[in-house]
């Protein structure tokens, strides 16, 4: 179910639509969904950041009548005999994701007890290890709080929450200040002073960054300081599979996640007093993203699953420039996983985008050119590319001098090398790629959702800063700032909280398909990859950068069409619902992604920021609204929109 609230407005405006985005009668939300019902509230109460909190925990969970008892207070470590067996594991903590906000958020709570940082892949393979730009924070003199808040703002199409952006804004410098004493290391300018660059959509100087290795640099420091800390446990190669919940009277409550060990193949479950979802994104619901291949939404569609209420799914970023291959002298030997990322940075310090006949384009679409947001930088392009049936359009910073081109950017200048171009002397091809979704897991200002004892930072987060498209180089500033936020209500909450190790029981386990044999799971792999080329393939031709509703329902129709066909082919080889594999949990995950975004989209009536549809070109002040998914319980549950396991009562 869709509907509207307002960004900060206090009022509920009751637009409701259900999953395929067409009008429904009746107002109140009052039926069957134990997390979220509107029955016990007041409209009034109803705000996206004071509110919110209000808005995610109508009925607050007593725990000292739920159905935990008191046998396991805290653990300060984790011992072989609090551990029981492999196959269950219990701690104070469970991090799903080691970005930057897994990761810093880690290391405050490890301060209180014990923490698994539970991650897909290696640690340093997030969506953080490749943010080349930076991160924005007001470190200038000449730069305000204000004026961060209004470039936020204005990039959002005022779609942001005005007191999420004040707070990020304000506390982001102090954020910065932490990393720098806990090792980070970013580049200084000639003063001795922090070297600050600009980006698209910023009107001053204030993007700190390591030259266009960011994200990497952060990641160094943070890996380095959880690995010295005692108290965290870092499980690499383990998918998380499903959140555990319970219901709880009228609250959907969390104890932790079963986990697929991709190298052992054995289900491993994590018991924990708090979860934090830090899993980053969905870029690859697209066939090109610049983000790496662990970003399937799986964080985004477990908590769905769980009756998480999620918001603004229609705006997906995609980034104006990613190396396009097909435009460089020596193409790579083989496809790559994801698009090579070229840095907003490089518009930031003076870049300028030509079309394949070097005409200059961007003065044409809007008067900051270069400069503008992102989105009005994707669309211009898209037009481009269209108008004049090309593949790529290219990115000239050349004219810049050569020893600042190879400081900045050294890593974009040695990628394209490999390739045969030198960017101190040529043009960069380059075309869109999806990068960062804006909506998500919908959060309060201390990162806390409608599920107890569930907490989200970072991308997999809708927090109500981004808006309809995220300001550059705002992310990592997010994930910051609500990591930081997070955890003192994560700290308070594990206090209260006593878990039976008996609880382990309370859910079936998932079951790894080794009866079906080698040939069939050999089948079940090729059919599942081709389906995923497929649905990366509609999401791209008809969810793209320019929207129509008639390709909207033309994706929602095809994507359940090639879900079935999916399932049925599944369940024809002997899959049962409670199987589990890395890849066709990252199937189903990458089907309820697209439903949300597509089911989003077919519910704003209006172009907004990263939501373009030629239905409705123009921006409706009356729509200036979030778009809210409330967890349902369709007549037709697919494999990919429920949990695997029932929920005890």
């Amino acid at each position: 179910m869709t509907t509207c609230i307002p960004a900060g407005g206090g009022k509920l405006h009751y637009q409701v639509t259900d999953c395929k985005g067409h009008g429904l009668q009746g107002c109140r939300k009052t039926s069957s969904v134990s997390g979220v019902t509107f029955n016990r509230c007041s409209q009034k109460e109803l705000s996206w950041s004071s509110g919110v909190s209000k808005f995610l925990n109508i009925q607050r969970c007593n725990f000292s009548q739920s159905p935990i008892s008191e046998n396991w207070r805290i653990i300060r470590t984790v011992t072989s005999s609090c551990l029981r067996d492999g196959s269950t594991k219990f701690f104070d903590f469970a991090v799903i994701g080691s970005g930057v906000a897994g990761l810093r958020y880690a290391l405050e709570v490890a301060k209180h007890g014990s923490v698994a940082v539970i991650t897909k892949a290696e640690p340093h393979e997030s969506n953080t290890n490749y943010a080349q730009g930076g991160v924005s924070a007001v470190l200038c003199p000449s730069d305000s709080v204000e004026s961060h808040m209004h470039d936020t703002i204005v990039a959002g199409a005022h779609l942001c929450d005005e007191e999420t952006v004040r707070v990020v804004c304000t506390e982001g410098p102090d954020r910065i200040k932490e990393l720098i004493a806990m090792g980070a290391s970013f580049d200084h300018g000639e003063d001795g002073n922090l070297h600050l660059a600009r980006e698209g959509g910023h009107s001053h100087r204030r993007i700190v960054h390591a030259a266009d290795m960011t994200g990497r640099e952060i990641e160094r420091a943070l890996l380095e300081a959880v690995d010295k800390d005692p108290n965290i446990f870092v499980f690499e190669h383990h998918f998380a599979i499903d959140l555990l919940t319970f219901q709880n009277g009228s609250d959907t409550v969390c104890l932790g996640v079963d986990t697929l060990n991709t190298e052992t193949f054995e289900v491993t479950r994590f018991n924990s007093k708090v979860t934090l979802l830090a899993s980053g994104g969905a870029g690859h619901i697209y066939p090109s993203t610049t983000n790496p291949p662990v970003a399937t939404g799986d964080g985004m569609a477990m908590a769905h699953r769980a009756e998480a209420v999620i918001s603004n799914m229609e705006f997906v970023q995609f980034h104006p420039t990613a190396l396009a291959d097909e435009g460089l002298p020596l193409k790579p030997t083989k496809t790559r996983e994801n698009a090579f990322l070229v840095t907003e940075a490089v518009r930031g310090d003076g870049g300028i985008l030509y079309n394949l006949a070097m005409e200059r384009f961007m003065p044409l679409y809007d008067e900051r050119a270069e400069l503008a947001p992102r989105d009005v930088v994707a669309r211009s392009i898209d037009d481009q590319l269209k108008k004049r049936n090309e593949k790529y359009v290219l990115l000239d910073i050349s004219h810049r001098p050569r020893e600042k081109i190879l400081l900045h950017f050294p890593s974009i200048a040695a990628e394209c090398l490999r390739h045969g171009l030198d960017i101190t002397r040529q043009p960069i091809p380059v075309v869109p790629a999806a990068h960062y979704m804006c909506g998500g897991v919908r959060a309060g200002l201390q990162g806390e959702t409608n599920v107890r004892g569930l907490y989200v930072a970072g991308e997999v987060a809708c927090t109500g800063l981004h808006g309809a498209n995220r300001l550059a180089s705002n992310s990592l500033l997010e994930a910051l700032v609500f990591a930081r936020r997070a955890v003192q209500p994560s700290i308070e909450h594990m206090k209260s909280s006593g878990i039976d190790f008996s609880a382990s029981n309370w859910w079936p386990r998932p079951v790894v398909p080794k009866s079906l044999g080698t040939n069939t799971m050999d089948k079940i792999l090729t059919f599942t990859r081709e389906v995923r080329k497929e649905l990366q393939a509609l999401m791209w031709r008809y969810v793209g950068i320019i929207r129509s509703t008639i390709r909207l329902k033309s994706a929602e129709r095809k994507i359940s069409e090639l879900e079935d066909k999916w399932e049925e082919y599944l369940f024809q080889q002997g899959w049962e619902p409670t199987m589990v594999g890395l890849e066709a949990c990252e199937m189903r995950n990458l089907f309820c992604c697209a439903k949300l975004v597509v089911s989003s989209a077919l519910a704003r009536h209006e172009s907004r920021g990263l939501h373009y549809t030629v239905d409705f070109p123009h921006l409706e002040e009356s729509m200036r609204l979030p778009t809210i998914i409330f967890p349902a319980s369709p007549v037709k549950s697919t494999w990919s929109s429920r949990q695997l396991h029932k929920q005890p009562i």
